[in-house]
């Protein structure tokens, strides 16, 4: 899958899942944006000392809220409602395996950070390139074209963040283990209407 390196594809018939609960898909994604942006302020409160990190990820939190709005815009013009937070299964999976990998250090902690955040935006993009190639919602289509593109450079934010911060750990080595690793469960995945469900 090209410059995002995932091993496993989302099989396009997720959409047909999608499209039965449009409300749901929209209330998930709404809430991973939210997510989204509450994890780049925790990555700059844990590294306030690097200041071109945080000046990148302000702006990426700054659109992870908008693109939360963006969404919430949708659900209201469809006379649809913003439903409660939810778990995410596939974003806890990844958290576990974050946490059990870091050394203690805060250069892993670090890395381990921005690899986790690197994989979901990786993920992300992957599942909105999917939506908006098959979806029949035409206004949907096009929203997560979008998406897509700045889900894409939010992930190399990342992944270059972990590259400069990454000192002493062999970045590309973890990187790869990442892939592996979420090659490993994003097969239990893509039968829910949910981004990453």
């Amino acid at each position: 899958m090209g410059v995002l390196r995932l091993q496993l594809p989302t099989d396009p018939r997720w959409v047909n899942i999608v499209e039965k609960n449009i409300e749901e898909i929209l209330t998930d994604h709404a809430w991973c944006e939210q997510k989204a942006a509450t994890n780049a302020i925790t990555i700059i409160t844990n590294n306030s000392e690097h200041q071109d990190l945080v000046k990148d990820l302000l702006a990426l939190a700054k659109e992870e809220i908008d693109h939360f709005e963006q969404v919430h815009n949708i659900i209201i013009k469809r006379g649809l409602k913003l439903g409660r937070e939810r778990k995410d299964d596939y974003v806890n999976e990844l958290y576990s395996y974050m946490k059990k990998n870091g050394n203690g250090s805060r250069v892993s902690s670090l890395v381990e950070r921005l690899l986790f955040s690197a994989m979901i935006e990786a993920r992300s993009c992957e599942r909105f390139k999917v939506l908006s190639e098959n979806i029949q919602d035409e206004e949907l289509a096009l929203f997560y074209r979008d998406l897509m593109e700045s889900e894409a450079g939010h992930y190399t934010t990342f992944i270059t963040y972990a590259r400069k911060y990454g000192t002493g750990i062999d970045v590309e080595k973890r990187w790869r283990e990442w892939i592996d690793f979420e090659a490993s469960i994003i097969e239990n995945y893509g039968k829910n209407e949910t981004i990453h469900g």
